[in-house]
């Protein structure tokens, strides 16, 4: 063997990572755009305002039972496999769709089948490409705070850019077009994750699981997991509690004050256009200094500075310049948060039980995305929307408040093992400085995401979560 061939430890491997960051921002394009054409395409073929809720809830209910699922799955099969079959198949899902209605053969039933067909898909797709990000950072040498600030950034981007995109070719070239461009993203992403990344192998250090074991063993390793990992469970309750208060406010609280005060539908696209815009340029600062803050403080402020001033300034009735002031500070406040509990919440996993604990993790923050609408609309019946908004924040400022001054929180700062080893790689390498050190950062908990899921608790809200665990 050939010096050529023997790897170097000291080289840093940018593949993985543009690999992953290419295939998330893919994948929730394709996510983005669907989320307008459908519904277009539907609502002009049938003009039925419920069947064009139905094929969405159709698509989102596999997703999210699918995803809590598939964990077990994806730690024993591994998550590149599972990310390009599950995209491929939505590929294929959707595509069949223009297909048929071209030749005149899609019904209605039919369509809501592919749709849960993606569903089931897309979920464990986009659970698995979170699995990605540990290893990729390390092979990078950067630390895990940059690269789920760069995660939030894609993220973000796609929430702002793919609305938009789907806008401009349903005008121009018709909803059905817009499915076809759907599925190209879907492709492009099977393609990028096939050519580009590997699966996540264990740390040294860390113990080895069974790898015999059952489905249902797996599953209950993972939910034993969550069970005892005080911070993770806390950090998820918050997240499931500031999901729930972001439906509220944008399916029902948003668009009844835009009513209210006069300022019309336009004033829903400004607030989150804004709010987006500026989260997006503090989640690249944060890609770049995160790693130099200190956690806890960061994220109390940016998540207060993000999530509550919204509320108050819309309770107060001040204009609407005025709300877009208050939502780009939010924006700027919010693009903090998610890299540093993204980073928390990889450190705190073992690399053996990402795909089962941050699966079921994120169907615990989605528990209570359905029931946003229903709390929305009962708060406007019993205080009017003044008091809803007031109430809603409130609740949302106990919510971040309350358990991030608790004992639990303070294991937000780094760990030391994380902190030696960045320390290491620097001496050991000569080659990293400042921000871009960080080839260990993970190596002393074994794991180092929003998908991001999904910034904001969905696509379009204004809220502040992980991406990948609470990214809807």
């Amino acid at each position: 063997m050939t010096t050529a061939t023997i790897a170097d430890p000291n080289r840093r491997l940018l593949r993985g990572l543009i690999g992953i960051l290419s295939a998330s921002a893919a994948s929730l394009s394709a996510n983005r755009v669907l989320s307008i054409a459908l519904p277009w395409f539907v609502l002009t073929t049938t003009g039925s305002i419920t069947k064009t809720g139905l094929v969405a809830f159709c698509q989102v209910l596999p997703y999210v039972i699918s995803q809590a699922l598939s964990g077990p799955i994806i730690d024993r099969v591994g998550p590149k496999r599972i990310s390009v079959l599950g995209d491929l198949v939505s590929m294929t899902a959707m595509a069949i769709a223009p297909l048929l209605y071209l030749g005149g053969a899609l019904s209605f039933p039919v369509l809501l089948g592919l749709m849960a067909v993606i569903g089931i898909a897309d979920g464990p797709a986009n659970g698995a490409k979170g699995l990605f990000l540990p290893g990729a950072t390390r092979a990078a040498k950067v630390s895990i705070e940059r690269g789920t600030g760069l995660c939030a950034v894609v993220e973000r981007t796609a929430t702002t850019v793919g609305p938009a995109l789907a806008g401009v070719v349903v005008a121009s070239f018709g909803s059905v077009f817009a499915l076809w461009v759907t599925a190209s993203l879907f492709a492009l992403s099977a393609l990028v994750v096939s050519t580009t990344l590997s699966n996540p192998v264990p740390e040294p250090h860390e113990a080895p699981t069974a790898q015999d074991a059952g489905y249902f063993t797996r599953l209950r390793e993972g939910a034993d997991f969550l069970r005892s990992a005080g911070l993770l469970r806390s950090i998820i309750l918050m997240l499931a509690a500031t999901n729930l208060l972001d439906q509220t406010f944008m399916s029902v609280l948003l668009p009844v004050w835009a009513k209210h005060s006069g300022n019309g539908a336009e004033a829903i696209g400004l607030v989150v256009s804004v709010f987006a815009a500026t989260s997006i340029i503090a989640a690249l600062v944060a890609a770049g200094f995160a790693e130099r803050l200190p956690r806890r403080t960061v994220y109390l402020v940016g998540f207060v500075i993000g999530g509550i001033p919204r509320f108050v300034a819309m309770a107060a009735g001040v204009p609407l310049w005025g709300v877009l002031v208050v939502l780009a500070a939010g924006g700027l406040g919010s693009g903090f948060v998610n890299p540093i509990l993204g980073a928390v919440t990889y450190e705190l996993i073992p690399t053996a039980l990402l795909g089962r604990v941050k699966t079921l993790a994120q169907a615990v923050t989605w528990a209570g995305i359905p029931f946003g609408g229903l709390v929305g609309a009962g708060l406007v019946t019993l205080a009017g929307v003044s008091g809803a908004l007031w109430i809603v924040g409130g609740l949302y400022l106990v919510a971040i408040v309350v358990p991030g001054l608790s004992g639990d929180w303070s294991g937000m700062r780094k760990q030391q093992g994380a902190a030696d080893g960045e320390a290491a790689s620097e001496i050991g390498t000569g080659a990293e400085t400042g921000a871009g050190t960080g080839a260990g950062t993970e190596t002393g908990s074994g794991a180092e995401e929003a998908a991001g899921t999904t910034g904001s608790s969905n696509g379009t809200t204004t809220g502040t979560t992980v991406p990948e665990l609470a990214s809807t």
